[in-house]
């Protein structure tokens, strides 16, 4: 072989490798964009739960709620209840509006039924409006945490208890606000029916055992 053949083969081997480095890095990046996008979306889940961003409502314990002071200041609050047109339930508040104190704690009850002929698994999505208000509008109950497990022809009463954190009053660009709109959109989830039964199960007999050590302790107290 001549001195300007292996020249030549020099640098179509150089030529490779330089390519397959640009394919490697280039593969990389996708992959780690790939990652970035997969890790955001946690990220901005808790980004909206921190800050309301979007109309995101905050959710809390009932121990943390207990401690909440209630203010002589009057806040409406609206409910709105959507369906996907995929899923086949009727869906809506049992009222459509109540007026309470900031602070004050209050259960209202959302309805669903299941008007198809199998079992159906749901989720719900939420958010409030005005969407400052999200970060001061905090769940203690809801429907919304967990997936809804409906049996085919059945109606499920769903409670959610809130209240408006009396700290909104300080905000000076949310004083003039008088009604807060609370708005849910139903999906079919993704976890089965059979899924959903064998969670409710599990969830029975988790309560259950609560309640017999609740009762033990009672029993142990009345005795001392």
């Amino acid at each position: 072989m001549s001195i300007a053949d292996t020249n030549i083969s020099n640098v179509d081997n150089k030529a490779v490798q330089s390519n397959s480095r640009i394919v490697a890095m280039c593969i990389a990046m996708v992959l780690g964009m790939g990652g970035l996008a997969y890790a955001s979306v946690p990220l901005y889940e808790l980004f909206c739960q921190v800050t309301g961003y979007g109309g995101t409502t905050q959710q809390v314990e009932a121990e943390a709620a207990d401690g909440v002071g209630i203010i002589d200041r009057d806040i409406n609050v609206r409910f709105d209840a959507n369906t996907a047109s995929s899923l086949n339930w009727k869906f809506a508040p049992e009222e459509r509006q109540v007026t309470i104190k900031m602070g004050e704690k209050m259960i209202i009850n959302y309805v669903a039924e299941n008007l198809s002929d199998k079992p159906i698994v749901g989720m719900a999505s939420f958010n409030v409006t005005p969407q400052a208000a999200g970060v001061f509008f905090n769940k203690i109950e809801c429907f919304c945490f967990t997936d809804t497990y409906i049996e085919p022809g059945k109606t499920l009463n769903m409670p959610v208890t809130f209240y408006v954190d009396p700290d909104m009053d300080k905000e000076k660009a949310l004083k003039a606000m008088k009604t807060i709109t609370l708005s849910y959109t139903f999906f079919e989830s993704e976890t089965t029916p059979e899924e959903a039964i064998i969670e409710i199960e599990e969830e029975r007999v988790i309560e259950a055992e609560i309640k017999a050590e609740e009762a033990a302790i009672q029993t142990n107290n009345e005795k001392i």
